[in-house]
């Protein structure tokens, strides 16, 4: 095992590396206070692994007399992870290079929605995605997103209410596929990967709030994602939303995830007659194309979601608070909908970084997040 010392300086310079590359060996030092010394010795060692790499093409000249910078950057050519996430109604495949980038994916409607179904599904794709997709990369893991309560430390779905899930062994189910699976939830995962990859980068603190058929948060401090007892932060589900007079399954009315997930907005417009079946992706495609019926549908879900960001903004005082919702994502009077919620502090809502490959990055993110903490693994 690599000292906690080494480990450390070695996650730091990755990371610098990832955040500013190419970069110059010098210009990392001078970032990170680290010796020259030490990056250089800690750069050799994260080249033989083959996380990074000299970048000669892109030579950066010096100010001053002497031979040129020559920068480094991460590797993405040699490795890639794989990811699983698994929501309501479908799984989706991905793989995922060291820079964030989804390579390529696929996604799968359930067959069925026990665990056994679903998992064992994930099994049986995995060789024929594994061969068509990954190319001449070596795959360093798989990453499970998931809605929900999660333990990423035992490989558990302690909870997920929409699928009907209590304790699920997701890691072991999932040991079949012959290479390291981690466990996240996809709001923590999503948490993660701004700070890593997306548009969030360097905030010190941020909130995370997922809006799908199920309804979490994530809060990131200090370069840290919160996981709380039990790994059972970020529950806001059951958060009251005052006006909404939605049915929970909790027995309360006004619930949060009752008011405006994925499934609870395409059942009611399944009433109403704006699609045929409750699909929220169908309710997105007729608002995309100008059916004014479907974007007020998604203008009053903003408003709502508007209200719960209020409210963690309250709570917890991040400088940013970001937003998976697919209305935000899709269409742009959403994100103005939340922000006019929030009041003088609308600047400070975003959404996310990653667009339509969202779930892809939030499960190829939970391998890459021990990845960046824990590079000198690679070679235990």
């Amino acid at each position: 095992m690599p000292q906690p010392r080494r480990a450390a300086t070695a996650a730091t310079v990755l990371r610098s590396v990832l955040a500013n590359g190419p970069i110059a060996r010098s210009t990392i030092a001078r970032l990170t206070g680290l010796s020259a010394a030490a990056v250089t010795r800690q750069y050799a060692e994260l080249a033989d692994l083959g996380l990074l790499r000299e970048v000669a093409e892109d030579r950066v000249p010096r100010a001053t007399v002497g031979r040129p910078h020559v920068p480094v950057d991460i590797d993405v050519d040699r490795y890639a992870v794989f990811g699983v996430h698994i929501a309501y109604a479908h799984t989706t495949l991905a793989v995922v290079d060291l820079r964030g980038r989804v390579l390529d994916q696929q996604r799968e409607s359930h067959r069925g929605t026990t665990p056994e179904a679903v998992l064992g599904r994930v099994v049986e794709r995995f060789p024929a995605f594994h061969r068509d997709h990954l190319g001449d990369r070596t795959p360093l893991g798989v990453g499970l997103a998931i809605g929900g309560w999660v333990d990423p430390a035992r490989g558990v779905v302690v909870r997920h209410s929409q699928l009907d899930w209590r304790d699920v062994p997701a890691r072991e189910a999932l040991r079949p596929l012959g290479l390291p699976v981690h466990l996240e939830s996809h709001s923590r995962a999503l948490a993660r990967a701004e700070q890593l990859f997306g548009a969030q980068r360097g905030r010190g603190s941020l909130v995370h709030l997922f809006v799908g058929n199920v309804v979490d948060a994530a809060i990131a401090t200090g370069g840290t994602v919160h996981r709380g007892p039990r790994s059972a932060a970020g529950s806001v589900a059951h958060l009251r939303l005052e006006g909404s007079t939605a049915e929970c399954p909790c027995g309360r009315r006004g619930c949060l995830q009752a008011t405006v997930s994925d499934r609870a907005v395409a059942e009611r417009a399944v009433r109403d007659g704006l699609i045929p079946r409750a699909d929220l992706q169908l309710l997105v495609l007729s608002a995309q194309s100008g059916d004014e019926r479907a974007r007020r549908v998604f203008r009053e879900r903003a408003r709502q979601v508007g209200r719960a960001a209020g409210l963690l903004l309250d709570v917890i005082n991040p400088e940013v608070l970001v937003v998976t919702e697919a209305g935000v994502i899709c269409l742009p009077e959403c994100l103005d909908e939340v922000r006019a919620q929030v009041g003088d502090r609308g600047e400070s809502v975003v959404p996310t970084s990653f667009g339509a490959d969202v779930l892809s990055v939030a499960a190829g993110s939970v391998v890459l997040d021990t990845i960046y903490d824990h590079p000198l693994a690679l070679s235990a």
